[in-house]
C-alpha cells in the first residue's frame, strides 16, 4: 500500500470524511484511508455528508457527485459554506464545462472514475499538504517581535522602527521557513527549496545567508530566537508565543 505522505516531516490528515453512495466503493475507500488516518468517516448522501462536515470538521473531503437525495455539485456549495478544507471530486464525468463549474463552486482537485489507489493518495497527500502550507503562512504572514515587524505579504521588515532591505534569496529563505514554522530544514532541504540547482556547496550557501537573515529580523542576532540552530546543521523558524 503507497503511504499517504511520502513526506516522514509532515503530519498525516487526522480526519477525513468520503461521501460516496456507492457502498463497496466506499467501504473500499474507507479501509484503504484508515490505514493512514485517525478519523475517516463515510457518507452516502447529502444529508449525512452535511451533518459529517458539521459534526467531525474533517481536514479534507472525497467527494462523489452521484447522491440519491441531491446533486453533487449542489452539495459543494453546501460544504464550501461550512469548510475551507480541501475537496477532491470524485467523478466518471469527463467535460470540460462540468469541471469549471465544479471548480468555481469550489472544488480543488478532480479524480476520474476508475481511479488507482496509488493516483488518489498522491491527490490526498499534495492538497493536505498546500493546505497545512497555507494556513501555516496565512497564521505567520505578519508578525511582530520584541521592536521586529515581518510582513511577508508585503515584503516588508522593520527592526526597530528601521526599514530593512532584505535580497530575493534572503524573502525566499525567510518564507521557506515560516512555510515550514516548528519543524527544522536540513540545508539540503533549503537549498532544494531556494535554489533549485545541482551545483554548489549548500551548507556554505545556506549558512551565510541564515546569518545575514538574522542580522536584518532578528531581535538580538547573537541570540537568535526567531531562526533556530538544530543539531545537525538544521533550521528551524520559532513563531513567537
Amino acid at each position: 500500500m503507497v503511504p499517504l505522505l511520502s513526506r516522514t516531516d509532515w503530519p498525516n490528515p487526522e480526519r477525513v470524511l468520503v461521501i460516496e453512495d456507492d457502498e463497496p466503493l466506499r467501504m473500499t475507500l474507507l479501509e484503504m484511508l484508515s490505514m493512514h488516518c485517525g478519523d475517516v468517516r463515510g457518507a452516502s448522501s447529502v444529508a449525512e455528508a452535511i451533518r459529517e462536515c458539521t459534526l467531525r470538521r474533517p481536514e479534507i473531503i472525497l467527494l462523489d457527485l452521484g447522491l440519491p437525495d441531491g446533486d453533487g455539485g449542489d452539495l459543494l456549495g453546501q460544504l464550501r459554506g461550512l469548510t475551507d478544507v480541501p475537496i477532491i471530486v470524485l467523478s466518471g464525468r469527463d467535460d470540460e464545462e462540468g469541471r469549471v463549474a465544479l471548480l468555481d463552486a469550489g472544488a480543488d482537485d478532480f479524480v476520474n472514475k476508475p481511479y488507482s489507489a496509488a493516483e488518489l493518495l498522491a491527490r490526498i497527500r499534495g492538497q493536505f499538504r498546500r493546505a497545512s502550507q497555507s494556513t501555516l503562512a496565512r497564521s505567520w504572514a505578519r508578525l511582530s517581535v520584541d521592536g521586529v515587524e515581518i510582513d511577508l505579504l508585503e515584503q516588508r521588515v522593520v527592526k526597530h522602527g528601521v526599514p530593512q532591505r532584505l535580497t530575493p534569496t534572503e524573502w525566499s529563505v525567510l518564507r521557506a521557513l515560516i512555510l515550514h514554522a516548528g519543524r527544522p530544514l536540513s540545508a539540503r532541504q533549503l537549498w532544494d527549496i531556494v535554489w533549485d540547482r545541482e551545483f554548489g556547496d549548500p551548507t556554505v550557501h545556506v549558512r551565510v545567508h541564515i546569518t545575514h537573515l538574522r542580522r536584518k529580523v532578528e531581535p538580538d542576532p547573537s541570540k537568535p530566537r526567531l531562526i533556530v540552530t538544530e543539531p545537525g546543521g538544521g533550521y528551524r523558524f520559532a513563531p513567537p508565543n
